[in-house]
């Protein structure tokens, strides 16, 4: 994809460890099993969606806060990294958030999460870098760090003009005023089951999602639905691939579609491109570290 200069994305989020343990079957209640293989990587939907923009090419500010600890160090140079701007990144005398992770041998994934710094980002502190930084075009916000601190954000986006989508994740009852910020809503199928009452099973469903508002629904293996602010539904459906692990697909989805949308593409073939990119990452282990690098990018746009 040709780049558009000078279109920055700030990620307003969480930043987190994640503590991996695949098994061919997950425990029950009051069941103990071997697992095979325990991994520690960056994690943090917020931090996974910016640093997906990032590998795709955009400049890329991420507003949050870790702890002063080993976690939060290891953070902060993977940011430094790929490229992510941490201006904004402050730290803490509370922990880094992690996130307790199982993986099934069909790829498929049970998360717990504990916010730790995560939900000490300060209202002001967001609102003031949303204010700051320069050529600011695009904010993308989840459900991992404290509403308020979206609903500011947000607000501060669109006295800016810029462009705000928010992926409802983990679900939490969203108020009307942040629901109303957004221009794009990007939830998967539970969660638009959670905001509307219905699963996305019919077009007449998904046109009674927010109507004359833009939203995505990812469908996981079967790739994602477009419910365009005059009503059209377009389904794009994913290539076939064989999951290793989904962790971290989705917000594959939200950066790389985030990147295009930022660069000027229309919002079909922003989609096109988060699908493949996220059904890419499902093939392999890990949140971030399933991400495909800059040439894969290239292969897939």
């Amino acid at each position: 994809m040709s780049e558009k200069q000078n279109a920055v994305i700030a990620v307003v989020g969480s930043a987190m460890m994640d503590l991996t343990a695949y098994a061919d079957v997950v425990p029950e209640p009051g069941q103990t099993l071997v697992g095979k293989i325990f991994t520690t990587g960056f994690g943090g939907k917020g931090a996974n969606q910016a640093v997906m923009a990032a590998i795709c090419g955009a400049p890329v500010h991420f507003i949050g806060k870790i702890g002063k600890d080993v976690f939060g160090d290891a953070i902060t140079e993977n940011f430094k990294k790929v490229g992510i701007n941490i201006s904004y990144v402050d730290r803490s005398d509370t922990h880094t958030g992690v996130a307790h992770i199982w993986v099934d041998g069909e790829g498929e994934n049970r998360i717990i999460i504990i916010p730790g710094a995560n939900h000490e980002i300060e209202v002001n502190r967001a609102v003031d870098a949303i204010n700051s930084i320069p050529n600011l075009s695009l904010v993308i916000a989840q459900c991992e760090i404290k509403q308020e601190v979206t609903v500011a954000a947000f607000k501060a986006a669109k006295s800016r003009g810029c462009t705000t989508i928010l992926n409802p994740a983990p679900f939490e009852k969203l108020s009307q005023e942040l629901i109303d910020l957004c221009d794009w809503i990007i939830p998967n199928e539970v969660e638009f089951r959670e905001l509307h009452g219905d699963l996305p099973t019919s077009d007449e469903i998904l046109k009674s999602f927010r109507p004359g508002k833009n939203s995505i629904v990812t469908v996981g293996s079967q790739g994602a639905i477009l419910i365009n602010s005059d009503g059209t539904i377009i389904r794009c459906p994913a290539p076939q691939t064989t999951p290793v692990d989904t962790t971290g697909a989705g917000d594959s989805f939200v950066g790389s579609f985030a990147y295009a949308l930022s660069q000027g593409h229309d919002p079909v073939s922003a989609m096109e491109f988060g699908v493949k990119v996220a059904s890419n990452s499902v093939t392999k282990k890990g949140a971030q570290s399933s991400y495909p690098d800059q040439a894969e990018i290239r292969t897939l746009s």
